[in-house]
């Protein structure tokens, strides 16, 4: 992979759009996300930008998920892949069809920088194309920089499942911190993403490595194969993740876009009042953006 920092030419005047620059506060002491729906968010601090689990299959269509399963959207994106601005990199938690789909795989940009886990960076790398993707193992982390500012993308444990077998069917999964500062500074924002992932003991060790996440982004939905075997956080689990890392603020993805998804956010958000963490719940819509200041007790402003 080339040398991350650095990586782009400067920007072409006509490849500046619309939405890079649709909020007129978006600089580098906030981070705007923009909910496209499912887990696919768009991320934006100062000139970088980062998609996320990029899923844009349309209402009606249907994911694969390995194995013979597939899965209907219910939803429809909020935003096109054609529509998508100029991205500096993909964080791709792992390779499942309603994270990494058919309409991603032909349509964006193949020389964008992926970031993901080993598994699925041979695979984008050798069968899609996608030639500058990096496999990042648990606990590395690489960083991008763009116009003075920076981010750093640390690979964080995540488990699909909770039995060994049935792991070993699934793609594993990564959860991510993205921490966004000034070039060469230290951190002003941190960004917890879960991924796909199961509440087990191995996520406590996140808080070892790093101090609390300004923002948790959790994938809820409480996923469900045949056989009723539970894949990702339904609403206790989501709420009980949030009560171990203890972020400043939490924003649920995930939820209601496929048949496969059986927990709905209204059970998270009553799990996450009851365990008194209510306040801290960023309510963003699917196709909702919300900014998100830097520094301690700032308050989101979503729109």
């Amino acid at each position: 992979m080339p040398q991350p920092k650095n990586h782009h030419d400067p920007e072409d005047p006509d490849d500046h759009d619309k939405h890079h620059n649709h909020h007129p506060h978006l600089t580098g002491d906030a981070i705007d996300i923009h909910f496209i729906g499912n887990a696919t968010v768009l991320l934006s601090y100062g000139p970088l930008t980062l998609l996320t689990d990029p899923n844009f299959l349309h209402r009606g269509q249907y994911a694969y998920l390995g194995h013979g399963l597939l899965t209907r959207r219910l939803t429809e994106p909020a935003l096109d892949v054609h529509d998508l601005p100029r991205l500096d990199a993909v964080v791709l938690s792992h390779l499942h069809g309603d994270h990494w789909d058919r309409r991603a795989r032909r349509h964006l940009d193949h020389t964008v920088p992926i970031l993901t886990t080993p598994h699925a960076a041979r695979r984008l790398r050798t069968v899609h194309g996608f030639h500058r993707t990096a496999g990042l193992r648990t606990w590395k982390a690489l960083t991008l920089q763009r116009g003075g500012v920076e981010v750093t993308v640390t690979a964080l444990p995540g488990r699909h499942a909770g039995h060994a077998v049935l792991r070993r069917l699934l793609p594993p999964v990564m959860g991510s911190m993205l921490e966004f500062g000034p070039a060469g500074g230290p951190p002003c924002m941190r960004l917890y993403i879960s991924g796909d992932t199961l509440v087990y003991d191995g996520l406590d060790e996140i808080t070892e490595h790093f101090p609390a996440a300004d923002l948790a982004v959790l994938h809820l939905g409480g996923t469900r194969l045949p056989g009723g075997v539970v894949v990702t956080m339904d609403g206790t689990q989501g709420a009980e993740l949030a009560r171990r890392l203890d972020p400043r603020l939490v924003l649920p993805v995930h939820y209601g876009d496929y048949t496969v998804m059986r927990s709905p956010l209204s059970a998270f958000l009553a799990e996450a009042d009851a365990v008194g963490l209510g306040d801290r719940i960023v309510r963003c819509g699917h196709g909702e953006h919300v900014r998100v200041p830097c520094g301690p007790g700032a308050v989101p402003e979503v729109y």
